[in-house]
């Protein structure tokens, strides 16, 4: 096991183009010969008929996770569909091994229905932490990474979210109100105010890249899966923006937070998303 924090630094410092290495293949390999050209039997459900797996996310996880495993060894991995196989390993998350989260085909509707809105996912991270973390769209071939401290990129270019131009409607992507509990469904209610525009989310990796290229303002999501905010997370912090939950403290990727909550392009519109998530609206 990795003892100490060092040693992962130094890992980010000299390996990182590796795990870009290996993201890049594993889309070559066995995302886009599917994308567009999927056989029905390629195609499952899982709990139910928007819940979509498929040949592509099972091999892509398989490849990451012996990859990215030997990448770093003492490390483990904790991806989707290995957790919806055996729930019990999602709890490495919590765990003093340094744990690589990872969601293969994030948009798995949008791929099953050839929409290019679809990416990869991968973020390490350390007993909570978020240390790295790297989004690829292998239909336009882009590539975000962000490293806690050092910025967020896209193809090499530091990303940047700033304040939203004043003056118009913050446009908000949110849960889908079938997937939410009543509860949910009322906080989620309180963004249909003056000055938001909330809309249903695509792929959640999809949304945070928007969120930390300032195309999009704000996402306010009602479920915890790291795989889903892990990466997506970090990349708006390190653009500069911020994530709360409904009591006002940031997101944590190890679970029990308050929801919903949002990830902003900066703090002033997170906490304005905030207030009208919250039942009284302050």
């Amino acid at each position: 096991m990795i003892e100490n924090k060092e040693t992962i630094d130094e890992f980010l410092a000299h390996r990182s183009a590796d795990v870009e290495e290996a993201v890049r293949k594993a889309a070559a390999a066995e995302i886009m010969p599917r994308f567009r050209r999927l056989a029905d039997h390629e195609v499952d459900q899982k709990s139910g008929p928007h819940d979509l797996v498929t040949d592509a996310d099972r091999l892509t996880e398989r490849y990451l996770t012996e990859v990215l495993g030997a990448l770093l060894p003492g490390s483990v991995v904790v991806g989707e569909e290995a957790v919806h196989a055996d729930p019990a390993t999602y709890g490495a998350i919590c765990e003093d091994a340094p744990v690589w989260i990872v969601d293969p085909v994030d948009g798995t509707r949008q791929f099953v229905h050839g929409d290019p809105g679809f990416c990869t996912l991968i973020a390490l991270a350390h007993r909570g932490v978020l240390l790295a973390s790297w989004t690829y769209v292998p239909a336009e071939d882009q590539l975000a990474t962000a490293v806690r401290g050092q910025g967020a990129f896209l193809d090499g270019e530091r990303l940047f979210a700033g304040p939203p131009a004043p003056g118009r409607d913050l446009e908000v992507a949110t849960s889908h109100p079938d997937y939410t509990t009543d509860e949910e469904k009322r906080a989620l209610l309180g963004l249909r105010t003056e000055g938001v525009a909330p809309r249903p989310c695509g792929s959640a990796g999809m949304e945070y890249l928007a969120v930390a290229r300032g195309r999009l303002d704000a996402v306010a999501f009602s479920w915890e899966a790291s795989w889903d905010h892990a990466a997506g997370i970090l990349l708006v912090e390190e653009a500069g923006g911020a994530h709360l939950t409904l009591t006002g403290e940031p997101f944590r990727i190890t679970g029990g937070n308050a929801l919903p909550f949002t990830a902003a392009r900066d703090e002033a519109t997170a906490r304005r998303v905030r207030g009208a998530l919250l039942p009284d609206g302050a």
